[in-house]
Order: structure tokens, then sequence, then C-alpha cells
């Protein structure tokens, strides 16, 4: 597999939806940002009568050996809630404790900086052991996996040292599995069945809400599988002979298309928003503005018409919204202009003088 030839395709997924124009925690549509690729809890997926799935599923065809070698990589964002808090005197604490005493706030300003409680994303990514067709007719592979509870304090000082708040971030436990399986179809082609469940386990399901059900659950999932001494076959656009086999293929959240370059069929990327075979990232594109359907230009003209204020809040409240306020900030007037609109290539029209 060419990772570096699938990478930015693939971060693009993992991050679609990440935060929503104008990139604030102010903003009401980024109070829940996350949208696309989410595999929830078992219990609370079942208590919601299967509405928010709790299993991924991709089936693709492959064209190889017994000898084949099948690698599979799964790819998600695991929640980490960020909550400020506020130091205050132990006086004013009302269950009377000795030391420091800190509190949760919606926001702290120290040394000219804000901070905000809001929700941060970790990258995830687990691997499936490579094995080859012939094994994996024989024996499907169930790997669970488990990601423990968590949680870390980060001290606020003010200038001269003094600890005057603090940034606590935790993530809870996300237990879950996923299973490879092949299954001979015709002559040299085989069906891969690769599924991703989240058995996580939670007190009450019935009572969750969901947004404490997505701290436990995968968001962005999706899957880049890889071959050796074989190929994958498109199953949006399969050979004749292959066509009703490639209908065949039961997918659940996600839809493998084949990356990389036009012509390659060592890689698929399964994922949650739709694409067509051999997607790509314009050239013009400066970098990710995470939003849905995005539109390089007016996202860029709007993060530019921004208050200062508004900037502020967007540069203190996330990493990557700092970068990406940073970049569109500083570019280039021509390549701005690039983003107004590009003609790639011209086609007659049936019918039509050449």
């Amino acid at each position: 597999m060419n990772r570096a030839a699938v990478e930015r395709i693939a971060r693009a997924v993992l991050y679609e939806g990440y935060m929503l124009y104008p990139y604030r925690p102010s903003a009401v549509k980024n109070q829940q940002r996350f949208n696309f690729g989410v595999v929830y809890p078992r219990s609370y997926s079942e208590a919601q009568e299967g509405s928010d799935p709790w299993i991924m599923q991709t089936e693709c065809l492959l064209r190889g050996s017994p000898q084949t070698a099948i690698e599979v990589h799964l790819r998600f964002l695991q929640l980490s809630a960020r909550a400020v808090e506020e130091r205050i005197a132990p006086s004013l604490d009302p269950k009377g404790a000795n030391g420091p005493v800190f509190v949760p706030v919606r926001s702290l300003e120290i040394n000219g900086q804000k901070f905000y409680s809001w929700e941060e994303a970790v990258e995830r990514e687990l691997n499936v052991p490579e094995n080859d067709v012939e094994m994996l007719v024989r024996r499907p592979l169930q790997q669970p996996f488990s990601l423990p509870a968590n949680q870390t304090t980060e001290p606020l000082p003010e200038n001269g040292g003094r600890i005057v708040g603090r940034l606590v971030r935790t993530q809870k436990a996300i237990d879950g599995a996923t299973y490879v399986a092949v299954h001979p179809v015709v002559e040299g082609v085989w069906r891969i069945v690769v599924r991703v469940k989240n058995v996580t386990l939670l007190s009450d399901a019935k009572r969750t809400r969901r947004e404490d059900a997505l701290m436990q659950s995968l968001v962005s999932a999706h899957l880049l599988l890889g071959v050796q001494g074989g190929e994958f076959v498109s199953l949006l656009d399969p050979p004749e002979a292959l066509r009703h086999l490639a209908v065949q293929c039961r997918n659940v959240g996600s839809f493998p298309v084949l990356v990389g370059e036009e012509g390659q069929r060592d890689t698929m990327l399964s994922s949650p928003i739709i694409l067509y075979d051999y997607p790509q990232i314009a050239p013009e594109s400066a970098g990710d503005l995470f939003d849905g359907t995005e539109i390089d230009e007016i996202l860029s003209l709007r993060i530019m018409t921004m208050t200062d204020d508004e900037k502020l809040e967007m540069r203190q409240s996330d990493e990557r919204a700092r970068r990406m306020l940073e970049r569109t900030e500083t570019l280039p007037v021509e390549q701005l202009m690039k983003l107004h609109g590009v003609l790639r290539g011209l086609r007659s029209v049936k019918g039509e003088p050449q």
C-alpha cells in the first residue's frame, strides 16, 4: 500500500465535519461538531433501536491468488473532553477543602489568552495483522481492541508563576473489535468482509445523551485496505463479468473506492463520505478547512472578514483552527486567485459541432 499517495484524501475524510464555519465554540452549530462515520456503543445503539449504528461493514472484491496478502487499517478520532477549571480560595469552597480548589468554568482568561471548555480529538489507528487470502478463508480473524480511560491535567500559570487555573482532559474507555474474512466467489476472485464493532458497555444506555455516547464512540471511522500480489475490483465500475458480484457486496456505514494514482488497484479507502474512485484533493487547495461540502474560496474569504474578537476566539479555542487561521491570513494573493476556479479540460457534447 502506498500510504503517501492516499494520506491527504484519508486525512480529509478523518477531519470532515471536525468543526464548521465560523470555527468557534460559541457558534451554535459547533456545539456538536462530528457528523460522519460514527460507530456508537452497542448498548446505546440498541437503546436507540438501531438508529445510531454500532457496526460498520465493508465488502469488496479482490482478484488474486491464495497467496495474495491483505492489510487492513482502521482509523478514527477519539474525543477528549477539555474542561477549564479556575482556582478559587479555599474559603470559597462550600466543602471546606484544604489546599488548592478548582471549579469548572466555561472559559478563563490568563495573561491575555483565553482558554475554553470544549472537545478535542485524538487520532487513532489500529492495524490488523497482515494475512494472506488462504489463511483468511480458512480462519477469519477477529481482533479485539481496548482504549482505556485516561485523564491528564495541565496547570495554567499567570505571569509570575502562580497557578490560577488548569485544563483537565478526560477520555472515556472504548472497547471494540475488528473482523476480517475472505470468501471465494469465482475462480481467482474473492470477497473481503471487514466489520468494525463498538461493544463498549454503558451503565445506563437508555438515559445516556448522544453527546455523552459520542465520548465512547469511534468518530470519522474509515478503513484503508491494501493488497500485495493482487488487485481490488472497482464497485462503481466493475468489469461486466463481475458486475453481478459487485452489486452483492453489502456495505454499511461506509463504501470502498479505489485510491491512489489513476489505474492503481492495490489500495481502497472505505469512507463514510460518498466518493468516486481515485478522489483527489484539488492542487489549488491550500489546506484543510474541515467544513462539510467545503468551498475553499468562500470559506477563505469569510475567515478573512471575521472581526478581531472572532479571530481571537478561533485562534485560542483549537490548535487546528489556529493553524488554519494563520494559513488563511498569510495566503498569497496569487494562491487566493487560484481558488476562484480553474478549467481542467474540455470535451465535445454529442451532436454539437467540434
